[in-house]
């Protein structure tokens, strides 16, 4: 697909209003559960993007998705092979989505060059993730795929919520339970989307009511929780939306920059600090392995001489001939005698040396016996 959108004379800068700073785009993760809306909503952006001729880049990471309404920039289905995955590995639909995306994430430094390459000339970077949330949230390869544009960009979190099945109380709570949960595992700023204008957030006391008419224990815990949590939703960052109308679409990318704006506050402000941090820490292990360098020089090279050790030790390796065991030689691993293989397809066998599982010493007085004769397969 060509490159949607064109870049628009005066674009705003998304890197939060800094001002003479090397202009950057905000990427959007788009998560929701399944059947809220994700892949419309993705649709609608795009659309109104290209409609304002704004440049942005999607992206989508749907490996099992069979077609999308928006042709994405990069997309998954090109690098790994669903289907094949499946076949491959013995797994189900949900654990070959899980690999499909491992596989993937071995590779986003690449999709990382491809994006930074133009990122003086793009506004955004949507990403369409499965429609198994756990899947891209809880996993090792969510969270690579989340840090890696986070540590390059303004990054923020779109959650898509279902607000027809928010109509009940104990529903919506959890759908405020899951946004904690997202908010505190990416610690990214999180913007709530909602499918049309939602009356629980604005609200709170006719929130209460809904949840005072539940008799169940459902209603009892999501009560309890609610008034835990009421000063973490009554925080969030709302936006009502219509993804098949396009209603509410300019109010949702201006709370997008105001995201990117928080992202160079908080998490920015932190990832300064880690990185220097790391370069501190770093610079002090140099700074000891340069004195314990020279402390061996000043001891009379005793490096050089554990440094020859290696090599004869090496070299009696490779002749396999006997030799004297050095006294207070161990190792730090113990391999059996027997772990030796039959040589297969130009393999040589595997000999190692024999073991003294008392002191783990090297016995090269020992020659290990022969290898058994190959099977006859008779």
């Amino acid at each position: 697909m060509d490159d949607a959108g064109s870049s628009s004379a005066g674009a705003p800068s998304s890197a939060g209003g800094q001002a003479g700073a090397t202009r950057r785009p905000v990427a959007c993760i788009v998560l929701g559960m399944a059947g809220s809306g994700k892949t419309t909503l993705m649709q609608r952006l795009n659309s109104h993007l290209h409609e304002a001729k704004r440049p942005y880049y999607l992206i989508n990471l749907d490996p099992a998705v069979l077609d999308t309404p928006f042709g994405a920039n990069i997309d998954i289905r090109d690098t790994v092979n669903y289907k094949e995955v499946m076949k491959q590995y013995s797994l189900g639909p949900n654990g070959g989505i899980l690999t499909s995306l491992n596989l993937f994430a071995t590779k986003f430094h690449e999709v990382l060059g491809l994006v930074e390459a133009r990122a003086e000339e793009l506004d955004f970077v949507l990403l369409d993730t499965p429609g198994q949330i756990e899947i891209f949230t809880w996993s090792a390869s969510g969270a690579i795929i989340s840090e890696s544009l986070a540590a390059s960009m303004p990054t923020v979190v779109v959650y898509v919520v279902d607000t027809p099945r928010c109509s009940s109380a104990v529903t919506f709570m959890s759908n405020m339970l899951y946004a904690c949960s997202i908010l505190y595992k990416t610690k990214l700023p999180l913007l709530l989307v909602f499918n049309k204008t939602d009356t629980w957030m604005s609200d709170l006391d006719a929130f209460r009511d809904a949840l005072q008419e539940e008799k169940s224990y459902m209603g009892t815990l999501a009560t309890s929780m609610a008034l835990m949590l009421e000063e973490f939703y009554a925080g969030l960052t709302s936006v009502g939306l219509s993804a098949r109308t396009g209603e509410g679409v300019d109010d949702f990318f201006d709370a997008v920059q105001r995201a990117a704006a928080e992202y160079d506050e908080t998490y920015g402000a932190e990832l300064a600090a880690r990185k220097k941090a790391a370069a501190e820490a770093e610079a002090a292990r140099r700074r000891g392995d340069l004195g314990r360098f020279r402390e061996d020089r000043r001891g009379g090279g005793s490096g050089e001489a554990r440094s020859d050790e290696s090599e004869e030790e090496g070299e009696g390796e490779d002749e396999d001939e006997e030799g004297d065991g050095r006294a207070g030689f161990t190792k730090a691993r113990h391999t059996p005698p027997t772990a030796r293989r039959q040589g297969v397809g130009g393999f040589h066998n595997v000999r190692p040396r024999a073991w003294d599982r008392s002191a783990g010493l090297v016995h090269r007085k020992t020659p290990l016996p022969p290898p058994p004769p190959p099977s006859t397969g008779g």
